[in-house]
């Protein structure tokens, strides 16, 4: 990990992850002010997402690491994230930063990332050496399957954590019937199904919005957050597996667009 290749699957003791997140928390609250810099997060039904126990929270993400920082800024239990594998590499991941910029700033956005030279070098050396360390999953934006990252996702649910899948590429999409919430994947209606099913665990899934990110880093204004009540794979059983799946996943990518309907008719 130190030398920037990225974790294996596992990475650390699964077991030290919260104490890595206590460990690292004055660090991330560093970063997740300077993500948010110099905009205000407001966040509604905060009160859905249960107190203990398993929880997924699956929301739109058009926003980068605003999205993530945003929830980091409302939600007091520990969070988990699965995030794209390209984090967890140096290289790959002061890549992803230069590519960002120049999408948001055009002709400006090299001249902001040697702006930010110094600052941008210890970033990208910090989050890509512990991102492991306090328990994210690494997954691949290429991989449909995804098995590692997906029996990692359950392991983390059978031990009572709160994991946040974001479904998008950080950013806005206009090609999309709704551009602020890219079609959802069936991976998180696919777990829940799996462990409803084997193991008896019905895993409420809470659907959230965030709205407000999507704007370039460093302008004022509003980032809503608005939570919904919990959804359960439990109502959509019946017929096979494809069924199922797909009437959640449906299920949950129309609760995400009618929570954003709610903020968007605050915004104006």
């Amino acid at each position: 990990m130190n030398d920037g290749s990225g974790p294996k699957a596992g990475g650390p003791e699964r077991p030290a992850f919260e104490e890595g997140l206590r460990r690292f928390t004055p660090q991330i609250k560093r970063i997740v002010n300077f993500a948010l810099f110099p905009k205000k997060v407001v966040g509604h039904g905060v009160g859905h997402v249960p107190e203990t126990g398993p929880v997924i929270l699956v929301s739109n993400h058009c926003g980068a690491i605003k999205d993530p920082a945003a929830l980091y800024r409302i939600i007091s239990r520990p969070l988990f994230f699965n995030a794209n594998r390209m984090l967890f590499n140096r290289a790959e991941l002061d890549f992803l930063i230069r590519k960002h910029l120049r999408r948001h700033f055009k002709s400006y956005g090299l001249a902001l990332d040697r702006m930010l030279g110094p600052f941008k070098t210890m970033f990208v050396r910090f989050v890509s050496t512990n991102i492991a360390r306090v328990g994210t999953i690494p997954a691949d934006m290429y991989d449909q399957s995804n098995r590692a990252a997906v029996a990692l996702f359950m392991e983390y649910l059978r031990a009572g954590r709160v994991l946040v899948s974001m479904q998008g590429r950080g950013r806005v999409h206009p090609d999309e019937r709704n551009p602020y919430v890219k079609t959802f994947g069936c991976g998180v209606p696919y777990i829940a199904y799996r462990l409803k099913t084997e193991e008896g665990l019905d895993v409420p899934v809470v659907p959230l919005s965030i709205f407000g990110t999507q704007r370039p880093w460093g302008i004022p204004g509003r980032i809503q957050v608005n939570i919904g009540p919990p959804l359960f794979i439990r109502d959509h059983l019946g017929g096979d597996s494809d069924a199922v799946v797909e009437r959640f996943r449906f299920a949950l990518q129309t609760a995400v667009e009618r929570l954003l309907n709610e903020s968007l008719g605050d915004s104006f």
